[in-house]
């Protein structure tokens, strides 16, 4: 959405304070400009209560004096264009508020910053033509539909994903600077890779907008659409974009549109007042994570966080937002234990205004861009939050499905004894799997802060441990709902993630993180070849339990079906460490099977109980069922069954 010369700016800055205009990226900051023969940057900034503003940097000795903008009270914008003034020049703003008070703000709007600790706004142009060779990457997404395809996603976060080698200071716990991070360029070499390899569809990055502060992992930011410093410049990301693209891997970006952090030098009491956040500190403060929440309920602010969204998918080219903390925008007093009474004018605890902005959030968006994915992580059960706005829906088109996740961890760490007293953990999830469009997703959310690592949640001793989470991927992967997975889960990382450390590489050394690897590796290229494991994912047609009852012995089995009713799966899911021989399950239909896919085989690290060669149907009714298999059911294992009248071909042996 490339900003047309004819467009007039006070126009557009009428539609910035009566409505949304997802187009400031284009207006608003500093841009390399030529007037009157004389090259140099304007520089444009929303301060509309500040008595005076100055651009200061080392262009002029961080000395204003000589560069006071000129405010237009019409359009509430501060303005200047200073000459010789070139990319790469860092500089922020002097803000002089009524009552007399200065300090130093970074710009809202640029789209580079210093490498931190240093907090200046960089000169860069990223509006300007990049040589992108994804063009049949970007016509595909225009037709596809992601509902009826698979969707396998890899969290990472790229500080820690794998770091550079470096030697640290005595005494020094961790590398505080950039040294140890590799760039967007080697990051997207590295990783690429990588990611064909074991089989994903898409990574999600945690969040990349500039934030001072390492331990926020990027969710407490000051610079929206300035892509952080410390692994590069933007090119480099275009670089990486480019690349993934290229090789058929899409692109989903992190994004945290509901809070900001209060650093001194980002958007908090921007130019002395409440200007970005609300002014009620009730509402405005986010006491439980430090940080300011954005007040939704004004045009302005509405337009900045729609225009930051709009300009990742047009300059960046990504294929997807995945909002964080949709519940905290969605609830007036989510997540706020000291605050009671704060209520909407109907008296409810729905914030109205915000709600509002997500509709208009996902309308626009979805307007702009063919086949976004527009991903809410949303814990309650609020309704129709994968629906358009037209029905009374939040309008995103996916929705991570934390119900599932809490359950399903929470059985995980049960004794296996004592899991029959809890089996509508593992079951309950499909009265609601088709309400919304979910991800399945297992986050980094889940595997710090003491709650261990995927591995370490896991019941029993050392190799149960690894029996269980095979199982648990496997009853995931043929779950209803698209799939996701943080960096370290695939090979079994046995600590909690940290983010000054890369991964547990070295695990991998080890035969039985190896097998991990591996497991999921196959487990990923299974799902992506088995059109019954996504083409109905979205509705109830898709799934039909076969036995979802047998709470005594923990086990439970379901049929996925694509819409050829020829290629359909049988799935059974073992929770206990116990084996069973000549267990009979119903079967839809009479055929011969073949067992295509077994978490407890010897090369995964499992004890090789398996059903080998043909599996023959027997007439005889169980389940509901009119016919019925007897199978070996392995310890602690999740076991596919395939009908041999369907496709055979890719069947791993």
């Amino acid at each position: 959405m490339v900003l047309k010369n004819t467009l007039n700016f006070d126009n557009e800055m009428e539609i910035f304070h009566q409505g949304i205009n997802p187009r400031l990226h284009h207006l608003l900051g500093a841009k390399l400009v030529t007037q009157k023969g004389k090259k140099g940057a304007e520089f444009k900034v929303w301060a509309p209560n500040a008595k005076e503003v100055r651009v200061v940097g080392e262009f002029n000795k961080w000395n204003g004096q000589k560069h006071l903008m000129k405010f237009n009270s019409k359009n509430e914008i501060w303005s200047i264009f200073i000459p010789n003034i070139k990319e790469g020049d860092i500089y922020k703003y002097e803000i002089t508020t009524k009552d007399g008070k200065t300090f130093l703000k970074s710009d809202p709007f640029a789209f580079y910053s210093e490498l931190r600790p240093n907090t200046a706004s960089v000169i860069k142009d990223v509006l300007s033509p990049y040589p992108w060779e994804d063009s049949e990457w970007m016509k595909k997404r225009e037709s596809f539909n992601s509902y009826e395809n698979p969707m396998n996603i890899y969290e990472l976060h790229f500080g820690s994903w794998k770091k550079r080698a470096v030697e640290k200071e005595p005494g020094k716990e961790r590398e505080e600077d950039g040294r140890g991070f590799y760039s967007y360029k080697e990051i997207a070499d590295k990783l690429l890779p990588y990611i064909l390899e074991m089989g994903y569809t898409h990574i999600e990055i945690m969040p990349l907008a500039e934030h001072p502060l390492d331990d926020s992992w990027g969710y407490q930011t000051t610079g929206y659409f300035s892509i952080t410093s410390r692994y590069g410049d933007p090119n480099g990301f275009k670089y990486l974009v480019n690349k993934f693209h290229k090789a058929g891997i899409g692109i989903i970006m992190d994004w945290v549109p509901g809070h900001f952090c209060k650093d001194s030098h980002g958007l908090y009491r921007f130019d002395g007042t409440t200007l970005f956040e609300y002014q009620d500190d009730r509402r405005g403060e986010n006491y439980g994570w430090g940080t300011a929440n954005f007040d939704l309920g004004k045009p302005e602010v509405r337009s900045f966080l729609i225009s930051n969204a709009v300009f990742l998918y047009e300059v960046y080219h990504i294929d997807g937002i995945r909002a964080d903390a949709i519940s905290n925008i969605i609830y007036m007093e989510y997540g706020k234990p000291e605050i009671h009474g704060l209520k909407n004018k109907f008296g409810g605890d729905e914030d109205i205004e915000s709600i509002e902005f997500l509709k208009e959030l996902n309308k626009t968006i979805f307007e702009y861009f063919k086949n976004p994915l527009m991903i809410a992580e949303e814990a309650t059960a609020w309704p129709l939050v994968t629906r358009p706005s037209y029905i009374g829906g939040l309008g995103f088109n996916y929705k991570w499905n934390m119900g599932w996740m809490n359950d399903m961890l929470k059985y995980m760490e049960l004794d296996p004894i004592y899991r029959k007293y809890n089996h509508n953990l593992i079951t309950f999830s499909l009265m609601y799997s088709f309400s919304e469009n979910f991800i399945l997703s297992l986050s980094h959310d889940e595997v710090v802060h003491g709650k261990k690592s995927l591995l370490d949640k896991m019941f029993g001793h050392y190799e149960n441990k690894f029996a269980s989470l095979r199982m648990f991927y496997g009853y995931m992967y043929t779950h209803p709902g698209k799939k996701l997975l943080f960096m370290g889960g695939e090979f079994g990382q046995f600590i909690e993630w940290r983010f000054y450390e890369e991964l547990e590489w070295k695990l991998l050394k080890y035969p039985i993180h190896d097998s991990m690897k591996s497991y999921v590796r196959d487990l990923n290229h299974l799902y992506k070849k088995e059109r019954s494991l996504w083409e109905l994912d979205c509705t109830s047609d898709g799934f039909q339990w076969i036995d979802h009852n047998n709470t005594d012995q923990s086990i439970i089995s379901y049929v996925r079906k694509s819409r050829d009713k020829d290629d359909y799966l049988v799935i059974v899911c073992n929770f206990t460490p116990v084996h069973y021989s000549n267990f009979k399950i119903g079967i839809p239909r009479i055929t011969d099977y073949e067992e295509i896919f077994n978490s407890d085989r010897d090369i995964y690290g499992g004890s090789n109980v398996r059903n080998i060669g043909t599996i023959k149907p027997l007439i005889e009714e169980k389940h509901g069922m009119p016919y019925s298999v007897s199978l070996e059911i392995p310890p602690l294992s999740t076991i596919i069954l395939k009908p041999k009248f369907a496709s055979k071909h890719n069947l791993i042996k």
